[in-house]
């Protein structure tokens, strides 16, 4: 017998979700037409499968690493695994809704779905900024461990299914930077009427102390930026950070990332739609999902330090938050935690779900590591 190969991330994948798929298939009848998106089916590889053909929104332009270019992959995936039955059309932001406003456009259907961070749906689903990031949160193994095996894609999918939208858990990323900054950071109070883009519950925490926080999209966050519009951002990892260019204005780039020790990413589908799906085809999505799941959480660990490792040359200084500044984050962001569940039921039922199994994984994440100053 040959020796095994080396299977490429993709290859792998094709591999196991066609077994999967063709297993499935040949034990389910074909669905009838009339589906509210077109969905046939057809006879390949003597299997038949279900014709999905979807536009795809982004909240992320592709050329983003790490962040942007999660859909195409994913796109490239299905389309693979499932010999051409999933082809998904993908949109740049703002070329068919604006990209703050995909999870509408998915619930009303104007588009069948759409990928992005479920934090920015804050004003209309509150909850929705515990499983998009958490100020002082799960790091992101944890909140993959409590989101598959803790009961949170249980709650996190019957949350968006109040407003007719299946949410997929479809990237993680390890933490952002806390901001880029024209002045040095030395106290809370140097927060003080600071004008600031910043995004989800770290942003009602940076409002609390005394910051002027704004919410723009990442593509237009340089300009506001660079003309004096905002004094300080925070968008994302380093990698995508250098590429939009916040070091060119902005000298000082502190850490850790606070406000977003996690980040995740969801596909976003019309309920009705997703509900239309055979399973065998929702089944072949949710394995391209965790994929993507895996990839982008390798991915933004791989990337980072390399450009980190530059920041002198650019004139960068990586900052430390310190200790009293982060116990005084802390403090508040706990404060904004516990008022927001005192007035949302879903919210105060994802955070309770949240913190009793951090509570539970801090045993093993406690003393099953080496200490970090090992």
């Amino acid at each position: 017998m040959p020796p095994e190969k080396n299977l490429s991330p993709r290859a792998a994948l094709l591999a196991v979700a066609t077994a999967f798929a063709v297993g499935l298939l040949a034990s389910l009848a074909i669905r009838p037409p009339g589906a509210i998106v077109q969905q046939t089916t057809s006879e390949t590889a003597g299997a038949a499968r279900e014709q999905v053909r979807w536009r795809l929104a982004s909240t992320f332009t592709t050329n983003m690493p790490v962040i942007g270019n999660t859909m195409p992959e994913f796109i490239a995936d299905l389309k693979a695994a499932s010999d051409g039955a999933i082809q998904l059309e993908l949109f740049e932001p703002g070329e068919l809704v604006p990209p703050l406003e995909i999870t509408e456009s998915v619930k009303e259907a104007k588009i069948q779905a759409g990928f992005g961070w479920v934090g920015y749906d804050q004003g209309r689903i509150p909850a929705s900024t515990l499983i998009s990031a958490v100020p002082f949160g799960m790091e992101p193994m944890e909140f993959a461990s409590w989101w598959y095996y803790g009961g949170g894609q249980a709650l996190g999918e019957a949350l968006y299914e109040e407003h007719n939208v299946h949410a997929e858990l479809c990237s993680i990323t390890g933490p952002e930077t806390a901001g880029w900054f024209r002045e040095p950071i030395s106290s809370l109070e140097d927060f003080v009427g600071l004008k600031i883009r910043f995004a989800g519950l770290g942003g009602k925490v940076l409002q609390r102390i005394g910051a002027s926080v704004t919410m723009i999209p990442g593509g237009e966050t340089f300009q506001a930026l660079e003309k004096g519009a905002i004094d300080a951002t925070e968008f994302s990892l380093p990698v995508v950070d250098q590429m939009l260019g916040f070091g060119k204005v902005a000298k000082f780039n502190y850490f850790p990332g606070w406000h977003q020790p996690f980040s995740t990413g969801h596909l976003m589908v019309n309920l009705q739609i997703w509900n239309d799906l055979r399973p065998d085809t929702r089944d072949l999505i949710r394995i391209a999902c965790r994929a993507r799941v895996t990839s982008t959480l390798a991915e933004s660990g791989a990337t980072q330090g390399e450009v980190i490792k530059n920041f002198g040359a650019q004139g960068i200084t990586a900052v430390t938050l310190s200790r009293e500044i982060l116990l005084a984050l802390r403090d508040v962001a706990t404060e904004v935690l516990d008022e927001e569940a005192d007035k949302d039921e879903d919210f105060a039922t994802i955070l309770a779900s949240q913190r009793e199994f951090s509570e539970i994984y801090g045993y093993w994440k406690r003393i099953g590591y080496l200490p970090r100053d090992f």
